[in-house]
């Protein structure tokens, strides 16, 4: 008698169990993975926008840069860091940043700001100048923070 080519059904259930398992380790690592390069992704635009004011004002204080009363160096909208401004002895704007980058953790080019004037703590923005940003979104971060506090 020829015995035939194939597999068992006890075969192929633990062949199933196997891949089910490991698929239920796999998800889990999955989601921290997406979520650990989305707050990598606020980080760095957090950076970008924090250093592009930081240059603003530095220009400003060295006297480059025509300032408004009342801003105290610091731009008056997060707007102005990508339309760019004039330089004293130049004819080119000095632009700051290419676009306004997206909030990845909202999807949105919208940022909470503040002001020199306001609190440190504030979440509410006074309008006289831009002197912080940060997320609007009220998740928690891996560490156990929330984004709008980074």
């Amino acid at each position: 008698m020829r015995r035939e080519a194939g597999f068992t059904l006890a075969e192929l259930a633990m062949v199933a169990a196997l891949v089910a398992i490991l698929a239920a380790v796999a998800l889990p690592t999955a989601k921290f993975t997406i979520k650990r390069e989305r707050e990598s992704e606020l980080r760095l635009a957090l950076r970008q926008m924090r250093g592009a004011i930081d240059d603003y004002k530095r220009l400003a204080d060295q006297g480059m840069i025509q300032v408004d009363l009342g801003t105290e160096g610091y731009p008056k909208e997060l707007e102005v860091l990508v339309e760019g401004v004039d330089i004293v002895g130049q004819t080119t704007k000095k632009k700051f940043l290419r676009r306004i980058p997206i909030d990845p953790m909202t999807g949105k080019t919208e940022w909470g700001m503040r002001s020199y004037q306001d609190e440190p703590d504030s979440r509410s923005w006074g309008r006289q100048n831009v002197y912080d940003v940060y997320s609007q979104s009220g998740a928690v971060a891996l560490d156990g923070t929330k984004y709008k506090d980074w």
